[in-house]
């Protein structure tokens, strides 16, 4: 399902200065899931196994690191997956200027 939205600016200028806008901030979201994914490599060469192994099979108590270091390899494996799906949207988006 596709949803449109009608953004009304003076004048075309304005429509690049939204333009640039979002390339700007999909530079960040990518530079963001870089950040991540080097984070997550480091957790994947500590304790020998992808993330997806991990969240899948392993509790806190079974790390070294204990609660704190699970929470954080969680949550960069989360975080990763809401950026590539913001960035994905990004991407997919379409801009039509009369």
């Amino acid at each position: 399902m596709s949803v449109q939205m009608v953004i009304e600016l003076r004048d075309r200028a304005g429509a690049q200065t939204i333009l640039q806008a979002l390339d700007a901030y999909k530079v960040r979201l990518r530079a963001g899931i870089e950040r991540t994914r080097q984070r997550l490599a480091e957790f994947e060469t500590r304790y020998g196994m992808d993330t997806t192994r991990f969240l899948r099979e392993m509790a806190a108590e079974d790390i070294t690191g204990g609660d704190l270091e699970y929470v954080e390899w969680a949550g960069e494996a989360k975080l990763l997956e809401g950026l590539e799906a913001e960035l994905q949207e990004l991407e997919n988006a379409r801009c039509q200027l009369p």
